[in-house]
């Protein structure tokens, strides 16, 4: 993480899912929920590597990032 970033305390975290879901949470739904944002990006990045290359690229551009994902996200609905 870069210096000078803060996180969330969990309390917030939990507050603002809660907030959206309209649902009880688990008492470590945060951690839960930072892990399969991790899982996520891990995947699209990738799966934008391999898009990249397959178009001749030689590093990973936005263009490769927007082609994958639609595809990544439908992976990882709930």
């Amino acid at each position: 993480m870069a210096p000078g970033q803060k996180l969330y305390p969990r309390a917030t975290v939990k507050k603002i899912v809660k907030a959206h879901s309209g649902c009880n949470i688990s008492k470590n739904v945060d951690v839960m929920i930072f892990l399969d944002y991790m899982l996520f990006m891990q995947t699209l990045m990738k799966e934008a590597t391999i898009e990249a290359k397959q178009g001749g690229e030689k590093c990973i551009t936005s263009r490769s990032v927007r082609k994958v994902t639609g595809d990544a996200l439908a992976k990882f609905k709930g």
